[in-house]
């Protein structure tokens, strides 16, 4: 049993970080419908963000992930106005192929600019662990899932209590109407890549203090798996995406303890192939008729 809840509290820290990924995933989806492959690279750039401000700058560890945040939101940014905005009015499979794209291109430059080497990250932080009984947390567990918790409670105060955050909600329920009511869809389409993008920036510094490693490949894995999780959660609705990366985490990591580390990954991806047969909306979804 203690077993069993060591490694629930694993999981929990290992999901965290795919909920903050998959955040990105949801918000972009639920606005404008784009599932955004390159959203794993950019949680990729915020960790060699993350690295250099530490390593190179000499900043701690939180001033590191607000300024890989920042600096991710603008990548965002940027990437929507010169990669998504053009085909905005393009086929649903344009945009995805553009996507798989800009993913490849930030992969690829990174190897440029980088290296194609595997890095270790430096410690910001100095290891302790705590112990109840048999079961431990490290401090690194402790600061990915109290980092994790204030920053999606932040999340749901902007999308729930702020002016854009109603622009947003607007958006995803109907673009032309918010469109005829006054809203300005650009600025919020812009605003949920910045918030995702943020996201993405901190989980990116967050799995460097975890797993003590980063390369300029780190994104596709991570990247599929939070993708997974929006889905299992319910994609476009930001509480799934939370609880997706939670489950996902906890399977993936209750799957290594118990002898099938080999096949962790099988398993994410075929309980992908499960939900979309048997409930394609996710666990917190309804099942809505697309309009053609």
């Amino acid at each position: 049993m203690e077993s069993f809840i060591q490694q629930m509290v694993n999981g929990i820290s290992l999901g965290s970080i795919y909920a903050l990924i998959a955040l990105g995933y949801t918000m972009v989806y639920g606005i404008i419908k784009l599932i955004n492959f390159a959203h794993g690279d950019i949680y990729m750039v915020g960790a060699f963000i993350g690295y250099g401000m530490i390593q190179n700058v000499g900043l701690g560890l939180i001033p590191a992930i607000v300024i890989s945040m920042l600096l991710c939101a603008l990548l965002g940014v940027v990437i929507e106005k010169v990669a998504y905005r053009p085909l905005r009015g393009a086929t649903r499979i344009a945009a995805l192929i553009t996507a798989i794209g800009v993913s490849y291109l930030l992969q690829n430059l990174m190897v440029y600019f980088m290296g194609p080497e595997r890095r270790a990250f430096p410690t910001a932080l100095k290891t302790r662990v705590f112990a109840l009984g048999s079961i431990q947390i490290n401090s690194q567990q402790i600061v990915i899932i109290v980092t994790t918790i204030v920053l999606m409670i932040a999340l749901q105060v902007i999308v729930k209590f702020t002016t854009m955050g109603k622009a947003m909600r607007a958006v995803s329920t109907d673009m032309d109407a918010a469109q005829l009511m006054g809203i300005n869809v650009d600025s919020v389409i812009s605003f949920t890549f910045i918030m995702g993008s943020a996201l993405a920036g901190a989980a990116g510094v967050l799995v460097g203090i975890y797993y003590n490693s980063i390369d300029p490949l780190m994104g596709v894995t991570p990247g599929l798996k939070a993708f997974v999780a929006a889905v299992f959660g319910g994609i476009g609705i930001i509480p799934g995406a939370m609880l997706g990366g939670y489950l996902i985490g906890i399977i993936e990591t209750m799957v290594s303890a118990y002898g099938g580390s080999m096949f962790k990954d099988a398993v994410v991806y075929l309980i992908l192939i499960l939900i979309l047969i048997v409930k394609p909306s996710g666990i917190l979804g309804k099942n809505v008729k697309e309009k053609v």
